[in-house]
């Protein structure tokens, strides 16, 4: 930035705030203008892209305590109009408030006009009358960049830059690590139960993460911190892992709910029966089938899911009934009585079949 930008721009204009606005008030108004004057929001918009340049620029200013009250100060020197005059007191002899006495007298010094200092006039043109205002402030220790180099406390240029800045024109910070994807294959139990696993990248890095229990077969799972590392004070990305999920041959899932298929035989079914089903644990627990059973139903064992940290769910046991493939002569013989027996009553299990398929 030239060192006259200051005089020559109304930074409160630009963020449509009056001189005592607040804090709080040029944040609202920054971010408001920022939203509207964005380059990806005005693509191929030069005029939008220079007003947004304008806006950073002027928050960047009056956003800091420091750089606002320097900026305020070099305003006030030109409001009386072009030359100014240094000298012991000024028109008067009263010390005048807001000349080059106040600027000076931040640096410690007399000054031009304070003790053993010299009447002279300066001018915002240069030439034989007096000196470039440009001459005298990079005289006083400025330094390209800020407008006042080391005389204001200034270092750091190119306001108008936002490339430098994140996307409202604020100092970016250090840069988060980036996120970083990985398939991750478990077995049924290592999915339902939880498991610690590690995982090597192509340059043979590894990474052990734990997998919570109760993962599903197509999952995400992000595990925080354990992508790449961030710039020095940034946090580190993530992991992301694509879980997949080995078949199991007895059982399956329904959310947090195991699901098994449990087979028993014609007789266990029409006579009911108290049988075995198998749980996740290795330990199977008795259920009772009661008599006449259908193929089909499902019996429900409280607390032998898959275990979570939002609960844990059931064990559902699907009854097959098994139709013997080979019977002996005697068991021919009771099979043929029941089924003459049916005959007799008129039992017919399709009846309702047939009747709702010409419906």
């Amino acid at each position: 930035m030239a060192s006259q930008d200051w005089f020559e721009k109304d930074f409160y204009s630009v963020l449509g705030v009056p001189q005592d606005a607040s804090e709080s008030d040029i944040k609202k108004a920054y971010r408001k203008l920022a939203r509207k004057w964005h380059p990806d929001k005005n693509p191929g918009d030069a005029a939008a892209e220079q007003k947004f340049k304008e806006i950073g620029e002027a928050n960047a200013v009056l956003s800091d305590p420091e750089k606002r009250q320097e900026y305020d100060a070099v305003r006030q020197m030109v409001r009386g109009g072009a030359r100014f005059t240094a000298g012991a007191g000024g028109p008067g002899g009263g010390g005048g408030a807001g000349g080059f006495e106040d600027i000076f007298s931040a640096f410690g010094a007399g000054g031009p006009g304070g003790p053993g200092g010299t009447r002279v006039r300066y001018s915002t043109g240069g030439g034989a009358e007096g000196i470039s205002l440009e001459d005298l402030l990079s005289g006083l220790g400025g330094q390209g960049g800020s407008p006042f180099g080391g005389a204001f406390g200034g270092g750091r240029g190119g306001y108008s830059d936002y490339g430098g800045y994140s996307e409202y024109g604020a100092p970016a910070g250090p840069r988060p690590g980036r996120d970083v994807e990985a398939n991750a294959s478990l077995s049924f139990r290592q999915a339902a139960s939880g498991d610690t696993v590690t995982l090597r990248d192509s340059d043979g890095k590894t990474v052990t993460a734990r997998i919570p229990a109760g993962v599903k077969d197509g999952q995400k799972v992000r595990l925080r911190g354990k992508g790449e590392p961030g710039q020095p004070g940034a946090k580190a990305g993530d992991l992301i892992l694509h879980v997949s999920v080995e078949p199991h041959p007895v059982f399956g899932r329904d959310g947090r709910n195991l699901t098994v298929d449990l087979p028993v035989t014609f007789a266990e079914a029409a006579l009911g029966a108290t049988v075995e089903v198998p749980t996740l644990d290795g330990k199977p627990v008795k259920v009772r089938v009661a008599p006449g059973t259908p193929s089909g139903r499902v019996l429900r064992v409280k607390g032998r899911g898959i275990k979570t940290g939002k609960g844990t769910g059931d064990l559902l046991a699907k009854v097959q009934v098994v139709v013997p493939q080979r019977l002996t002569d005697e068991a021919t013989k009771a099979v043929e009585a029941l089924r003459d027996q049916e005959q007799q009553e008129g039992l017919d299990p399709r009846s309702d079949l047939l009747e709702k398929a010409t419906r």
